[in-house]
Parts: structure tokens; C-alpha cells; sequence
């Protein structure tokens, strides 16, 4: 069995723990019987031990009930960059083994359901955890919007940048979050309602800024150079550019590539569509 999922971004500024947009970057995982536990990667995490410690091995292996097991792994999706790749590899090495619902397992992994959501489902979604399952929404996402990613060469692991982020907030700071989210919400359904209020967060980017001190620098530039919403992808250390059309996008990634190297972050800048297939998974 075969499948193959989408990376994603998540929070999007205000929609802490909510918020995912599936992205045009894919892992495909492909699951069959063997005498032996075999993994071979390819792509993005090709570095990762290719053991019984991989992420597609523990998922395949809880969902068959064994390890002999020959598992293939090819990726685009960076990894530890928070553009989803662990959520995306779960769901696919869930659905290549069998499973009769990748979404919950590749949730239970990673702690919480917007980005498995979002590579299950493609497009936008909202999918808060209830009783400790995510509930899943999809979300209207104009067409005419366009994608800029910041990817730094560094990783930083989410439990690392959950870390950092404080056990409680002023009421004031909850309340401006909501006010916020209402207008992305808004402005991703319509672009030309997108304001760059709609993406600003107090919840988790500020916390977040020690991990990654040039990340306010960088996400100036952004909106300088015409971004509608800046912001960090997922726990980082990517940024996210929401743009409105083509031309804003091209005149962002160059705006963006120009301020990493300024700032002295090695990276690469990728110009991205969303996808909105999701999961596909073939016999």
C-alpha cells in the first residue's frame, strides 16, 4: 500500500493549536510485508536513522501489530522546520499500513490535530482537539492567495518550542487573539479583506523570538516588501508570508531571500501553492 500526504503550516499568526493550510510539499510512505523490519528514505530527513526509531516504522508497526515490515519513505517536506512533516509522515505511514483512521493515530502523535488534519483533509482547516480527538472543519481559502516560506537551514523541534511558551495569559491578550483570528478567517476566505492585523499573535510568536532572535527582523522585511499577513510557520524556526497575488509573492521571496542572507540565516525561500487533495492512498 501507498501514500502520500501534504505538508503544512499551522497557527497562521492567531489560530494557536487550530489553524492548518495544507501545502503543495508531499511525503509518500509505501508499506509491504517482509521477513524483516527494512526503512529506506529518500529526500528531506534522508539523514534520519533509518531503523526501528523512524517515525514511519512505530506507526506502521502499532497499525500491522509487527515489525516485518519493508517501508519507503521519499519527502519534500523539510523537517523540524514546522511545516508539518511529522504529521504528514505519520498519516501516510498510517494509511500505507492500513490503518482504518490514519487521522486520529498521526494526531496522537503529534500532540495535537490541525496539521494532520490539514494533510488529511488539503486546503484550510480548523481542527481543535475535543476530547481529545480533533474535530475537523474545512475552511474557505481564496483562490488568489499566494504562499512564501522563510526555511532556515536550523531545526527546532516543537517540544522545544512549546517549551518556552507560558503556562497562562492576560484575558486581554486571549481577547485580542480571537479579534484577530476573526479577521484572518475574513481575509483568507476573501484576499482582499487580508490585513496585516489579522496576523498578529500574542499568544506564542513573541515566547518564541528567543529560539530564533533574527525571526522579527526577518518577518519586518516580509511585510515591508508587501506581504498582507506575516508570520511563523507552525513552531518554526519557517515564517509564512500570505500574499495576495503572483507578482506580491515573487516581489516577497525575493524580499525574503535578500533578508536572510542580511541577517545571516542560511536557508532557502520557497514560493508554495496550497494542495487541496489531502491524503491519497493507492493499493
Amino acid at each position: 500500500m501507498r501514500a502520500r500526504a501534504p505538508g503544512s503550516t499551522s497557527n497562521l499568526g492567531p489560530g494557536f493549536d487550530v489553524l492548518g493550510l495544507a501545502l503543495a510539499l508531499h511525503v509518500e510512505v509505501e508499506v509491504t510485508d517482509a521477513p524483516r523490519l527494512s526503512v529506506r528514505t529518500e529526500g528531506e530527513g534522508e539523514d534520519l536513522p533509518q531503523d526501528s526509531s523512524h517515525l514511519a516504522a512505530r506507526v506502521a508497526a502499532e497499525v500491522r501489530g509487527h515489525d516485518r515490515l519493508e517501508i519507503a519513505v521519499r519527502s519534500s517536506i523539510p523537517v523540524g522546520r514546522g511545516i508539518g512533516s511529522s504529521a504528514a509522515l505519520a498519516l501516510a505511514a498510517a494509511a500505507a499500513a492500513g490503518s482504518a483512521d490514519p487521522l486520529a493515530l498521526a494526531a496522537r502523535y503529534d500532540g495535537h490535530g490541525e496539521n494532520a488534519a490539514a494533510s488529511a483533509f488539503g486546503g484550510l482547516v480548523a481542527a481543535p482537539m475535543v476530547g481529545g480527538t480533533p474535530v475537523v472543519r474545512r475552511l474557505p481559502l481564496d483562490p488568489a492567495l499566494r504562499f512564501v516560506l522563510l526555511v532556515p537551514d536550523r531545526r527546532l523541534q516543537t517540544s522545544a518550542a512549546r517549551a518556552v511558551l507560558p503556562a497562562s495569559v492576560p484575558f486581554d491578550d486571549a481577547v485580542a487573539n480571537l479579534g484577530r483570528l476573526a479577521l484572518l478567517l475574513t481575509g483568507l476566505a476573501d484576499a482582499s479583506l487580508l490585513e496585516r492585523a489579522a496576523g498578529e499573535d500574542r499568544l506564542h510568536q513573541a515566547a518564541r523570538a528567543a529560539l530564533f532572535p533574527e525571526a522579527p527582523e526577518l518577518l519586518s522585511a516580509l511585510e515591508e516588501a508587501g506581504a498582507a499577513v506575516a508570520c511563523w510557520s507552525g513552531a518554526g524556526p519557517s515564517l509564512l508570508a500570505i500574499c495576495r497575488a503572483g507578482s506580491e509573492a515573487a516581489k516577497v521571496r525575493e524580499a525574503g531571500e535578500v533578508a536572510m542572507e542580511r541577517a545571516g540565516v542560511p536557508g532557502r525561500v520557497l514560493e508554495v501553492q496550497p494542495d487541496l487533495q489531502g491524503l491519497v492512498v493507492e493499493a
